[in-house]
Formats: structure tokens, sequence, C-alpha cells
């Protein structure tokens, strides 16, 4: 029973990671399809309460059965790690009417009355619209609903994809697969990723690997999803959504602002895992070069490791930043 994923050798070598705007857009109007299940994200519903008023979401949720088919040609996977809302929405809008009109046809039927309903007759009565109008109201849900956070959100998900290509690194794809979801077993021997699920789907990866993308908002699932000639794709929840919308750790200490500068404190306070400048940028809402300023401060001071990874630089805290931060806390 379960969902497998079965790798050929090819595919051992292929598998990526990657964040989707597009896909967090799509989770967060889930979220308000299904909001009671969300305690993580009780912060962020206030917060864009007056925004989701204004938006007639109905279309949308259409095509989000509870159990079933979500239209592929309205969230293809993203061909890049770091890809653009704009260049996945451009994607969208360049589908094909008539395969648009299978895969939206496929979707309503596994929501009850969904195909009788005016909004699904109208879909499928000129699908070339459908598309054209579900983009949009896509593009505006990520206006109001997930733009103004992304810079937070981006954050988490860097940072977890970080975190598991560690593992991967460290322990290979079972290291890798064990940390993701616990619904997920992986058979060495057989080369097969399974996720826990009733029924029974075989899917052959074809030699194209596996794209997997952390999400902030498909919490507490985790998705497998697209069928050929797409890539297999795995979506799990990041880690430490639990403090996502929350402003930080708590305040910088203040002995620790009075020895390092309130600016230096801020930055090694936020190194809660290693992370790039521009990472640190946007989550402190400071400039790069400010920030760069700070990193290269603390480093001389012994209180920071860089380490690259591809064609960004990570900064993580020494054990003499941990034991600093860790005693001006105490104190």
């Amino acid at each position: 029973m379960g969902y497998h994923y079965r790798f050929g050798a090819a595919d051992l070598l292929r598998c990526r990671f990657a964040v989707s705007p597009r896909w967090e857009t799509q989770e967060a109007v889930r979220v308000l399809l299904r909001r009671s299940r969300q305690a993580y994200h009780l912060p962020w519903l206030s917060r864009i309460r007056e925004a989701a008023a204004g938006l007639d979401l109905r279309p949308l949720w259409l095509l989000m059965p509870r159990a079933g088919h979500h239209p592929d040609l309205l969230s293809p996977p993203p061909l890049g790690p770091s890809v653009t809302f704009e260049e996945e929405m451009a994607r969208v809008r360049a589908a094909d009417p008539e395969a648009a009109r299978e895969d939206l046809r496929r979707s309503l039927v596994c929501t009850p009355g969904a195909l009788e309903s005016d909004i699904g007759r109208r879909m499928l009565a000129d699908p070339a619209r459908a598309v054209r109008e579900l983009a949009d109201l896509t593009e505006a849900a990520w206006h109001a609903l997930v733009a103004p956070h992304w810079p937070r959100l981006r954050a988490l998900l860097e940072a977890d994809i970080l975190f598991h290509s560690r593992r991967l690194a460290a322990g290979g794809l079972a290291a890798m697969f064990d940390g993701l979801h616990p619904d997920l077993r992986w058979d060495g021997g057989g080369s097969t990723l399974t996720i826990e699920r009733p029924g029974h789907h075989d899917r052959e990866a074809g030699g194209q690997g596996l794209l997997l993308m952390p999400s902030a908002f498909v919490w507490p699932d985790v998705v497998g999803g697209y069928d050929p000639p797409w890539q297999p794709t795995l979506v799990y929840p990041a880690r430490g959504i639990g403090a996502l919308w929350t402003a930080s750790d708590g305040p910088v200490p203040q002995a620790l602002a009075g020895l390092l500068g309130r600016g230096r404190a801020d930055v090694l306070c936020a190194l809660r895992e290693p992370a790039s400048t521009t990472t640190l940028a946007r989550r402190l809402g400071l400039a790069p070069s400010t920030v760069s300023a700070h990193l290269k401060a603390l480093r001389a001071a012994g209180l920071l490791i860089p380490s690259r990874h591809g064609h960004q630089v990570l900064y993580e805290r020494t054990p003499l930043a941990i034991a600093l931060i860790g005693g001006t806390t105490a104190a």
C-alpha cells in the first residue's frame, strides 16, 4: 500500500531541491479553505484577514479536492532551484487549452458537485479563458496573501534546503528521506521511496530524478505528485514553521548589544542556523552591504565560520559565539 517512487541508477543522481512561490500561493489558498487544521498559521491568518476577504477564491477551491487530482498544468514543477513567481505564472499561462480542459475535468470530478456547478461548467466550456482567469486569481492571491511575507517564507524554505542538503551529503538518500516526514519510507535495496497512503500507486522516475520542495503551508501533509511527462515531485513541510510567524527567538541580550554593538549583535543572534548575507539582510530588513560589514567584523573576532555551498557563502556561529550568546542570555 502507498505511493511508490521507483528509482533507476540515473534517478539517484538527479534528485534536486527547489523553492516555488507559486506553490506556496496555492497552499496558502488551501489553508484558507481548511483553516481549522492550521494552528501554526493563526498569526498569518489574522494578518491577511482583510486582504483575503476581498478575493473570491471559489474557482481555485473547486480544484482542491480533499483526495484526488490537482491540475498539473496550473502548478507545473519549477524548472530551477529558485524561480520567480512571474516565471512560474508565465508557464501556467502558456498551457495548451485542450490539455487544460482534461486536466480541469480530472480535478473537478474529485469534488462532489464541482463538475455540475456553474463555475465548473464555465471552466470546461472555455478552457483558454479558464486558464487566464485562474492565473489572474492566483496572481491576486500572491499579491494579497503571500508576497508581503515572502522574504520571511523564502528564508525558512532556503534554511530547510540547506539543512537537508547537509544530511544528504553526510548520510546519503537514506538519511535525508528519514528526516523529511514520518510518512516516508526509503528502501535502499529496491531503490524505492514510499509515501504511506491508502491505496496503491506506482511511479517510475524514468531518469528524471525527484524534485523535493519544502513548503510552509503544506503541513502536516507530505504530497507526492505529477503524472508523466512532469518530473516526479515530493512536497514536504519545512522545518521551523512553529516559529515562522514570531518576530525572533527573543530580544537581543542588552549585554551582548553593549559588547558588540546593536547591529552586530542582531546579526549574530539572527544566525540560528547557517545563512547567507542576502538571507540575513531579508530577515533583518537591512541592506546587504550593512550585513556584509557586520559579518566581516564578527568573522574577524572569531565568532563566525564561513563555508561555500555552490555560489553562496553561508555563515554559522563558532562555539565561542554560541557560548557568548548563552552567557549573555543567562545574565
